[in-house]
């Protein structure tokens, strides 16, 4: 594809990447059937292709409009057409700039900016979230029922191991997961014990920044970004072998911390480092499965699963049939899956501030989930948990809590 960028953006790092990543593009469409909103909507503009020329004029400098901003709000950065590119096309980065230009130039109305900036204030801040939770447990009988379908059920913790092994790996606790599932976490916690690993948590790092970032609000996710390098870098000094992750949308951010602070010259080579050693849990346990395969398991029959692959394990992280490959192993049945490619409609806050489309994906999704009659679904990543729980007739869990269960 040929580019013209406009002055006030074609010097710069962001100007810079856009071009490149717009060259790439050959216009061949192959995105487009893989797309969530276009094969609901049939609208171009709502397609990976369509979107790339809005990005492409907006940046030659034609004008910059609400249509614009709102087939780009549209757009779940679910990367399914990363994976289909046949020419490497960097959709989830080019959407990235183009969205943080359109913050820029076009207004949004006194309702949209409360509600963005009341999401970036209260999602990222445990205390807050955590708060906001409980209320909303406590009111539950009292609220209609699309509301108390969304909020989740407590999940219990159980023991997380003492460190005592010498290899160690710091665990990203994260923004919602401690307070929405700290069952997570602590079945990670378990099931690495068991292969002589311990994990830990920094008690300083906290939000990956992911949901601030796709908000628009970049510059405030940089902070958190910072943050976490900073709380991990002594344990990564001391020994540490990996940051685990055990919610695919943050190991993707994490993933990402480098590309991120690359112009940072106090966090450059540091970031580099973070993510570098940034594994989802899967990756950790797949490294260990002949360990795993003969540690002593419970005699109990294992459920039959449906497991969702998060949009950001497999076209993210690029980790495609690895806990399918862990589950099998450790004796569960895995029901079919229609479509697995799609999006479930979670999305960060997509959910929220893009209910109308996000409904009728996690429709599509839980009858793709149920229609081979699973015991449990399972999945990797937080939010889809919590989205999928709200419209699932099943119990549905993250997959290193099976595992755990599975092992004595």
């Amino acid at each position: 594809m040929q580019t013209r960028l406009a002055e006030w953006i074609r010097a710069t790092p962001e100007g810079e990447e856009a071009d490149s990543i717009l060259r790439r593009c050959v216009h061949c469409g192959f995105c487009l059937a893989t797309c969530p909103t276009y094969n609901l909507l049939g609208d171009e503009l709502d397609s990976p292709r369509g979107r790339i020329y809005l990005v492409k004029q907006m940046l030659e400098g034609a004008p910059v409009t609400r249509r614009t901003q709102l087939h780009l709000d549209r757009c779940l950065t679910c990367r399914a057409c990363e994976t289909t590119c046949p020419s490497g096309v960097e959709y989830g980065r080019l959407v990235d700039i183009g969205r943080a230009v359109v913050e820029r130039k076009v207004p949004r109305s006194p309702w949209e900016r409360m509600r963005r900036r009341f999401l970036a204030s209260t999602l990222p801040s445990r205390r807050l979230f955590g708060a906001a939770l409980g209320l909303g447990r406590a009111l539950k009988p009292l609220l209609p029922a699309a509301l108390a379908r969304r909020i989740p059920k407590r999940r219990d913790a159980g023991a997380w191991p003492a460190p005592r092994h010498a290899r160690r790996m710091i665990a990203l606790a994260g923004c919602v997961q401690p307070s929405l599932a700290p069952s997570i976490n602590a079945a990670a916690s378990r099931v690495l014990d068991r292969i002589g690993v311990s994990l830990v948590e920094a008690r300083e790092a906290g939000c990956c920044g992911a949901v601030t970032f796709h908000l628009d609000y970049q510059h405030d996710a940089l902070a958190y970004v910072k943050a976490n390098v900073d709380a991990w870098w002594p344990h990564v000094e001391a020994g540490a072998e990996a940051i685990v992750v055990t919610a695919s949308g943050c190991g993707t951010m994490v993933k990402d911390y480098g590309h991120l602070l690359r112009g940072d010259p106090a966090y450059a080579e540091r970031a580099a480092r973070i993510s570098a050693l940034a594994r989802d849990v899967s990756e950790v346990v797949a490294a260990e499965q002949a360990r795993i395969a003969s540690a002593p398991r419970v005699e109990r029959r294992p459920p039959a699963v449906a497991f969702h692959s998060p949009c950001s394990l497999q076209h993210g992280l690029r980790i495609q049939g690895v806990v399918e490959s862990i589950l099998r192993g450790a004796g569960f049945t895995l029901t079919p899956v229609a479509d697995a490619h799609l999006c479930c409609g979670s999305a960060g806050t997509y959910s929220l501030l893009q209910p109308r489309i996000s409904r009728k994906l996690l429709a599509n999704k839980v009858r793709a989930l149920e229609s081979g009659a699973p015991e449990v679904i399972a999945t990797a990543n937080i939010g889809c948990l919590a989205h999928l729980e709200s419209g699932a007739g099943r119990p549905v869990v993250h997959w290193i809590e099976l595992l755990d269960g599975r092992l004595k």
